[in-house]
C-alpha cells in the first residue's frame, strides 16, 4: 500500500516538496526494517515490560518466588517442566525451603508465571526483593541497548531467524550440558512433611478415583441383580457372575490390595487390609465353589440367606461373588467420600471474597519529571513503602496504615467480628481481606502477599491442623491393633464354626462377615477430621490454637488468670484525683509524675503524661510550676518502678526558690508502709493509687481510672459457671485488686505482685494442682510458657511469640469463655466418636461370631457408620 503524503502547512513553499519526500523516504525506511524484523512501529499502548524488553533487547531478569501449598516433592519436576513450556522462562523449584527462582524475559508478566503454579494448587508470592528490583528496571526510561560487535549482530541475527521449536531444543541441549558439567542442580532437596500418621498405611489417595467407582460399580450391577433375583438367574448365570466379578475384585479393588501388600513390606498394619482379605476370599471361595460343587451347573440357582444359622452345607454352596463386588464399590465410595477434597477454612474466605482487585493504582514519582504519577499495575508487584489508592467497594489487598481519606470498613473473616464495621482515617491501621464500604482510601503498604496478616493466620490454621494430638494418635493406634485383631478372629471363628458346626459355608460366611464389618478408617478418623474442623471454626470465631493438642489442653483446664491492664479492662486509663502531702503543690506532684513516665507506653504512663500536658497547657500552677521538667537517667528499677533524677523549685535554708537535682520515683505501692494516714486512706480508697516521692518522701498520691470491658462481668460469669476458677494478677494492693475483683465477680485475687514476680505466682498457681490458663498480653509472656496453657491477648496482634499456645484475634472477655466452650464441645465430640467408634465394632464382631449377621449385610452398616462418623465429625461446624 503506497505511502499516505504528509502535508507541512508551516514549511515554505519551496522545501515543502523536499520535506515530503524526506517523510516518504523514512516511512519506506521503517516498513523494510519491520519486515526484516528490526525495529518496527511501537504501541504506545503497549505494556511496561513490553517496552523494557525492547529498548533492552529482549534483556532478561530474575526474581525469587515464596510458595505456598506445595505438598509433595512429585509435583516439582511437573511445575518446573510446565513453567519451562513457556519461551525464555527458566525455572528452579527447592522443594525444602518451598522457594522457586525464575528467570524470564521482560515482557513475561509475573501474573502468568504464578498461574503456571495455581494451576497445581500452589499459591505463589514475589518476594519483597523480587518486586523492588523488577520495579526499578521497569521504571528505567530509554536505557540505551549494549551495542553488538558484527560478529555477534550476524549471530544473533540468524538466531532470531530460527524456528522456535529448534530454537528450543537448543537450549534444551545447552540446559543438559550445562547441568551435566554441574552448573545447574541435578538432585532436589525433599522436605520431609507428615500429613498422616505413620503408624497405619492408608490407600493411596491417587488410585481412589472416581473413574474405578464407576467403573466398578456398572459390572457389579448385573451381579447383584443375578444374586438377589432368582426370576432373573438364566443357565449359566453364575458364570456370567464371575467373568463381571473378576475385573471388579483385581482392577477395582487394586488400591486395597496394594495398600495390604505394602503394609506386609513394611510390617504395618494397612487400614483396609481387611476390607481386601474379605474381597479375594469371597472371591476364591466362590471359584472353588463354581469349579468342585454342582454350583457350577447350567441350571443351578441360589437364593441368599443372611443369617449364618440357615447356611446350607457345601453341597448346596453358597455365592459370595456380591459380597466381593460389594465390598469392593461400598469401599471405593466410603474412601471417595472420606477423603473428598473438603472447603477448608480459605476456601469459604475466597467463596465469600467480594470485590477482589486483580489491578491497583500506585502512585509512584516519575523518575524524569519527578512528579506523582498514577500507575495501574498487578496485584502481585505491589512492593512495601507503595503508596496505593483502593476504590470503594473493593478488599483491601494489603496491610497498610491509611494516609489519604476516611471511609467505613468491614473486617475480614479473622479480624475483630465478623460482619462489625469499623470507622477509618488518616493514620488508622488497616488488613488484607478487609471490605472497603465507602473510600476511596490511600494506603501506605507495609505488608503484602504472604507477609499479610491474613496470610499469617492461613499458615497458622495449616500448620495446626497438620498436628498429631494424643487423641489421634491413640485412635491411629487402636485402629493398626483392630485390622491383625479382627483377621485373626476372623480365622479362629472360621476354625471354629468348621470343626464344631461342621458347616464351611457358615465358617466362610461367619469369617467374611467380620472382616467386612469391621471399620478401622472410622475408627482412625474419629478425631482427626473433628479436631481439624475444631481448629477451623475455633479461627472463625477469632481464636488461634496452635495444634489439636491445646484444645485438650483446654479442656482440662480449671482455672484461669487473667492479667488486669488490657485484659480485663480498656487500654485508657485516666487521672481522676491528685492528693498531696501537708505543704506539697499538687500540679508539681502531677509534673514530675508526667515527667517521669516519658519513656514508658504503660497505660498508666501514658494517662500521667497527657494529664501532666494539659496541665501545663492550660497554664495551672502558675509561673511557679517549670513547663518543662528534665529527666536524667531515667531507669525501671527491680520492682518495677520508674526512678530518675530531675530539677524541681525547692527552698533553701535562706528561704529562697531555686532548682536542685533530687532522686524521683513512681511507685505502684504493694502496701502502705512509707505513707502518712491522709495519703493511705487515698490510697486504698479510690482508683488505681501511684506514689510519687523525691528525696525518699511520698509527695502525693495520683489515683487512676480503668474502665472495665463491658463484657467483662458475663465472660467472668460464664467462666465460673463451667465450674472454672477465675483468679486476677496485678501489682495493685490486696485492698484495691479485691474492689476490682468484686466488681467482676472473680474468685481470687493474686495483688501485689510485681512484674517479674508474676511468673512464679503463676507457677505456684499450677504446683497446687491445677491446671492453668494464662490469658496476658506481651508483658507477661513468660508467664504464658509457665502455665498450662498461655492465651495472648495484645492489640498488635503478634502470631510469631512461641510462647503463646493461644492467640486472641479479639479484645472481648468473652473470647475466653468461647474459647472454653469451643474447646469443652469439641473434645466432648472427639471422645463420642472413639466410644462410639470402638463400640460399633464390638458389636459387629459379636454378632458376625454369633452367625447373625451376612457379609453383605456387615459392608452396608460398614459404609453408614462411616457416614455417621463423618456426619458427627461436621457438626463442629456449627459450635
Amino acid at each position: 500500500m503506497p505511502e499516505r503524503e504528509v502535508d507541512h502547512p508551516d514549511c515554505p513553499v519551496e522545501l515543502r516538496s523536499s520535506q515530503q519526500q524526506m517523510d516518504s523516504a523514512i516511512a519506506e525506511a521503517k516498513k523494510a526494517a519491520a519486515e526484516v524484523g528490526i525495529g518496527g512501529g511501537r504501541d504506545l499502548e503497549e505494556s511496561p515490560h513490553v517496552r523494557l524488553a525492547r529498548r533492552q533487547a529482549s534483556a532478561s531478569t530474575s526474581f525469587a518466588l515464596e510458595l505456598e501449598g506445595l505438598e509433595s516433592a512429585l509435583h516439582v519436576a511437573d511445575i518446573e517442566e510446565a513453567l519451562e513450556h513457556i519461551p525464555g522462562v527458566r525455572a528452579s523449584v527447592v522443594y525444602e525451603s518451598a522457594t522457586a527462582w525464575i528467570t524470564a524475559a521482560d515482557d513475561i508478566m509475573p501474573d502468568r508465571i504464578i498461574q503456571v503454579f495455581a494451576e497445581f494448587g500452589v499459591q505463589a508470592n514475589l518476594t519483597n526483593a523480587s518486586l523492588r528490583r523488577r520495579a526499578e528496571r521497569l521504571n528505567q526510561k530509554n536505557r540505551r541497548p549494549v551495542p553488538l560487535r558484527s560478529g555477534q549482530t550476524k549471530l544473533a541475527l540468524r538466531a532470531a531467524r530460527l524456528p522456535r521449536k529448534r530454537r528450543r531444543k537448543a537450549e534444551e541441549r545447552t540446559d543438559l550440558a550445562a547441568r551435566r558439567a554441574g552448573n545447574l542442580r541435578d538432585t532436589q532437596l525433599v522436605r520431609v512433611h507428615e500429613e498422616e500418621p505413620t503408624e497405619v498405611l492408608f490407600t493411596a489417595k491417587e488410585l481412589l478415583t472416581k473413574r474405578r467407582l464407576l467403573l466398578s460399580a456398572l459390572l457389579s450391577l448385573p451381579v447383584f441383580l443375578l444374586s438377589y433375583i432368582s426370576e432373573l438367574q438364566f443357565p449359566y448365570w453364575q458364570w456370567a457372575c464371575l467373568a463381571f466379578a473378576t475385573p471388579v475384585v483385581t482392577w477395582g479393588a487394586w488400591p486395597f490390595h496394594r495398600a495390604t501388600a505394602g503394609g506386609l513390606r513394611r510390617g504395618m498394619s494397612a487400614l483396609d487390609a481387611a476390607s481386601s482379605a474379605a474381597v479375594l476370599a469371597a472371591y476364591v471361595w466362590s471359584v472353588v465353589l463354581l469349579i468342585f460343587t454342582p454350583a457350577g451347573d447350567p441350571g443351578w440357582r441360589f437364593q441368599p440367606q443372611w443369617l449364618a444359622l440357615n447356611y446350607n452345607r457345601m453341597a448346596q454352596g453358597e455365592f459370595f461373588l456380591d459380597v466381593s463386588c460389594g465390598v469392593t464399590v461400598f469401599m471405593l465410595l466410603g474412601s471417595l467420600f472420606i477423603r473428598r477434597s473438603r472447603p477448608d477454612l480459605m476456601d469459604e474466605y475466597n467463596a465469600n471474597l467480594r470485590g477482589e482487585l486483580k489491578t491497583v493504582t500506585v502512585v509512584r514519582k516519575d523518575p524524569a519529571t519527578s512528579k506523582s504519577v498514577h500507575v495501574d499495575i498487578p496485584l502481585q508487584e505491589i512492593r512495601v513503602g507503595d503508596d496505593i489508592i483502593v476504590p470503594g467497594g473493593s478488599t483491601i489487598p494489603v496491610d497498610g496504615r491509611v494516609i489519604g481519606g476516611a471511609a467505613e470498613i468491614q473486617p475480614g473473616m479473622f479480624s475483630n467480628f465478623k460482619g462489625i464495621i469499623e470507622r477509618v482515617k488518616v493514620n488508622s491501621n488497616v488488613h488484607a481481606g478487609s471490605f472497603l464500604l465507602g473510600g476511596p482510601l490511600k494506603i501506605r503498604v507495609q505488608k503484602t502477599g504472604s507477609q499479610t496478616r491474613l496470610a499469617a493466620i492461613h499458615r497458622w490454621v495449616k500448620e495446626a491442623s497438620h498436628y498429631q494430638n494424643r487423641s489421634a494418635q491413640l485412635a491411629t493406634r487402636t485402629a493398626s491393633l483392630l485390622v491383625p485383631w479382627a483377621l485373626g478372629i476372623a480365622l479362629v471363628d472360621f476354625l471354629l464354626w468348621w470343626l464344631i458346626g461342621a458347616n464351611i459355608n457358615a465358617a466362610v460366611a461367619s469369617a467374611l462377615a467380620i472382616l467386612a464389618g469391621v471399620a478401622p478408617m472410622a475408627l482412625a478418623l474419629s478425631t482427626n477430621v473433628a479436631m481439624k474442623l475444631g481448629i477451623e471454626q475455633t479461627a472463625r470465631h477469632g481464636i488461634l490454637v496452635r495444634n489439636a493438642e491445646v484444645i485438650r489442653e483446654l479442656d482440662e483446664v480449671n482455672a484461669v488468670v487473667f492479667n488486669r491492664v488490657g485484659i480485663l479492662t480498656k487500654q485508657d486509663m485516666f487521672v481522676e484525683t491528685i492528693s498531696v502531702a501537708k505543704g506539697e503543690n499538687p500540679e508539681l506532684v502531677l509534673r514530675v509524675a508526667g515527667a517521669l513516665s516519658m519513656e514508658s507506653d504503660h497505660p498508666s504512663a501514658k494517662a500521667l503524661v497527657r494529664a501532666a500536658r494539659e496541665a501545663r497547657d492550660a497554664g495551672t500552677g502558675g509561673e511557679d510550676i517549670p513547663h518543662w521538667i528534665e529527666v536524667s537517667h531515667p531507669h525501671l528499677r527491680e520492682d518495677g518502678n520508674f526512678a530518675g533524677g530531675i530539677e524541681i523549685p525547692m527552698k533553701n535554708s535562706d528561704g529562697e526558690v531555686e532548682l536542685r537535682q533530687v532522686e524521683a520515683t513512681l511507685v505502684r505501692p504493694h502496701d502502705l508502709s512509707g505513707l502518712s494516714s491522709r495519703l493511705s486512706n487515698v490510697a486504698v480508697s479510690g482508683g488505681i493509687p501511684i506514689v510519687v516521692s523525691w528525696k525518699g518522701q511520698a509527695r502525693g498520691v495520683i489515683t487512676l481510672r480503668q474502665d472495665n470491658k463491658e463484657d467483662a462481668v458475663d465472660a467472668i460469669g460464664s467462666l465460673e459457671d463451667m465450674g472454672i476458677e477465675t483468679i486476677m494478677i496485678t501489682r495493685d494492693m490486696y485492698p484495691v485488686a479485691r474492689r476490682l475483683a468484686d466488681t467482676l465477680g472473680m474468685s481470687r485475687v493474686l495483688a501485689g505482685i510485681a512484674l517479674k514476680k508474676k511468673v512464679l505466682a503463676v507457677r505456684n498457681v499450677h504446683t497446687q494442682g491445677n491446671n492453668v490458663a494464662m490469658v496476658g498480653d506481651l508483658g507477661v509472656r513468660e508467664c504464658l510458657h509457665v502455665a498450662d496453657v498461655g492465651v495472648l491477648m495484645d492489640p498488635n496482634i503478634s502470631l510469631d511469640v512461641p510462647e503463646a499456645d493461644v492467640v486472641l484475634l479479639r479484645e472481648d472477655v468473652s473470647v475466653v469463655s468461647e474459647m472454653m466452650v469451643l474447646s469443652r464441645r469439641i473434645s466432648a465430640l472427639v471422645d463420642r466418636n472413639l466410644m462410639v467408634a470402638w463400640a460399633y465394632n464390638a458389636v459387629v464382631i459379636t454378632a458376625a461370631v454369633a452367625g447373625l449377621l451376612h457379609p453383605m449385610a456387615a459392608t452396608l452398616f460398614t459404609i453408614g457408620f462411616t457416614f455417621m462418623i463423618e456426619a458427627r465429625s461436621n457438626q463442629v461446624r456449627k459450635f
